[in-house]
């Protein structure tokens, strides 16, 4: 059965709209391990869909070296050095960068700030990522954000007053749920895994994507984004929040870079698949003659892969710290994307990486990415599967480079098609920039700008819960 994948592209706004419609635009800053982007959004509130604006991409490798007198708090997965004054620089570049791509001002036509990061191989303990969000926010400021910009408002006297009729500020709070779904926490309020905000975002961010490509990501469902880290939710059916009660972690994107570095196109240490990807896949004619190799060859490369729930006794898993006992405690599977121990086997799919290239080209090892990323969303379907976390109704969202570029969305559905029941078009979405369209969807719920008509939250084919939300609160 052939596939038609739904690829969420989002469609620009025109500068002269952006001005003249109540437009609520969100900046959304994210230091990762491979890229520091900053992602202009705007959400038409009047219909409830986002736009994209402009998109400014670095890569973090170039972030400028440290300083003696500076402390370093964290590296990149590929060991590049971090201060709070160097990555606060690189925010501030990137951000206004970006803000003037769009000719725009940052104080008057920015309304909101979100900021993350992906970088979270070079801490010990999930609360140590705290630290980079205060270097995240330097930059900000340093870019001329204002502080109320960046935290919700206290009443609708602090918004725009062509924002304030939009608003439910007057009926619901922001209580911490974003579109509609708890944030999941120790007993101690302890973080569970390092890169949970990434995940928020990338789950609130495929809920605003679906709309584009007519999939009902709502409540339950699941989200994996594969950046060069593997995060995501598995989201549970309650109303009006569902709970947070799977979690991935691990290796995604730095799959695909490490085998690139095998071929020597690419900086050993530092290269990534992006900077030789060609979008072009392998033609038919190829795959028919090398389609058996091609399977061969990501069959031995599964073999050095490890998808698992994540044991208790780790405090790292696929270099992201991790808090497994904690999770147990609420009831969260931690679901991992491993290569051997901590990467203790990437060397092997460096090796593999230059057989390839040197027997068969770059076409052909693309194409094995491809087959090799396509069964590990496999592979972590299937454990949640088996762990009990998959309801018949959950739909399925993939985000990131390493999971929708190249052939990859066709193999995902082919793959997923005997797991899970239905239509598997209907079920799966593929959305790109999930994470600077989850800050816009953050930010829309910081300040309670929900469309009833259009609403995120609640339970597949349901309606609005702000009713509920209303009665919840007032108790």
């Amino acid at each position: 059965m052939s596939h038609k994948p739904r690829i969420a592209h989002t469609p620009s706004v025109r500068l002269l709209d952006l001005k003249s419609k109540p437009y609520f635009i969100v900046a959304s800053v994210e230091v990762g391990n491979t890229t520091t982007k900053c992602i202009l959004t705007a959400t038409n509130l009047e219909e409830g869909k986002t736009y994209h604006v402009v998109k400014m991409v670095k890569m973090t490798r170039d972030v400028r070296k440290p300083k003696p007198n500076e402390t370093v708090f964290g590296r990149t997965l590929t060991k590049v050095e971090l201060t709070r004054e160097s990555v606060a620089e690189l925010v501030r570049d990137t951000l206004l960068a970006a803000v003037k791509k769009a000719n725009l001002d940052i104080k008057n036509d920015i309304h909101f700030v979100v900021r993350s990061t992906g970088v979270v191989a070079g801490f010990d303990k999930p609360e140590e990522v705290g630290e980079f969000i205060k270097a995240l926010a330097d930059g900000c400021l340093l870019a001329g954000v204002p502080p109320k910009n960046m935290t919700p408002p206290l009443s609708i006297d602090n918004m725009p007053p062509k924002f304030q009729k939009f608003t439910k500020l007057q009926s619901v709070i922001f209580d911490g749920a974003v579109a509609s779904v708890l944030p999941p926490t120790g007993s101690s309020g302890v973080e569970i895994v390092a890169n949970e905000m990434e995940g928020e975002l990338a789950t609130a961010g495929i809920k605003e994507g679906s709309k584009w490509v007519d999939v009902d990501f709502r409540n339950p469902c699941a989200s994996m984004d594969f950046g060069t880290t593997l995060d995501g939710r598995i989201i549970s059916e309650d109303q009006p929040y569902a709970r947070t009660i799977g979690n991935f972690c691990g290796y995604a994107g730095a799959i695909p870079d490490t085998i690139i570095r095998g071929t020597g196109l690419v900086d050993v240490e530092l290269g990534t698949a992006l900077d030789v990807f060609d979008e072009k896949p392998a033609g038919k004619l190829t795959m028919l003659f090398k389609g058996n190799k091609v399977k061969e060859y990501a069959k031995r490369i599964q073999d050095y892969i490890i998808i698992e729930p994540v044991p208790e006794d780790v405090e790292r898993y696929g270099s992201v710290p991790v808090n497994p006992k904690a999770a147990k405690e609420i009831g969260v599977v931690l679901i991992g994307c491993d290569v051997g121990r901590n990467g203790s086997d990437m060397d092997k799919l460096s090796e593999i990486g230059r057989e390839i290239y040197n027997q068969d080209g770059l076409k052909i090892l693309f194409a094995v990415i491809d087959e090799v990323m396509s069964d590990v969303v496999y592979r972590l379907v299937k454990v949640a599967n088996d762990e009990g976390l998959v309801f018949p109704d959950t739909t399925f969202g993939v985000t990131g480079r390493a999971g929708i570029t190249g052939n990859k969305p066709n193999l995902i559905l082919e793959k997923l098609d005997p797991l899970i029941p239905g239509n598997i078009d209907e079920r799966v979405a593929f959305i790109d920039d999930g994470l600077a369209r989850g800050a816009a969807v953050m930010a829309r719920c910081m300040n309670s700008l929900g469309t009833t008509f259009n609403p995120l939250g609640g339970h597949t084919g349901g309606k609005c819960i702000l009713g509920q939300r209303i009665k919840l609160q007032n108790k």
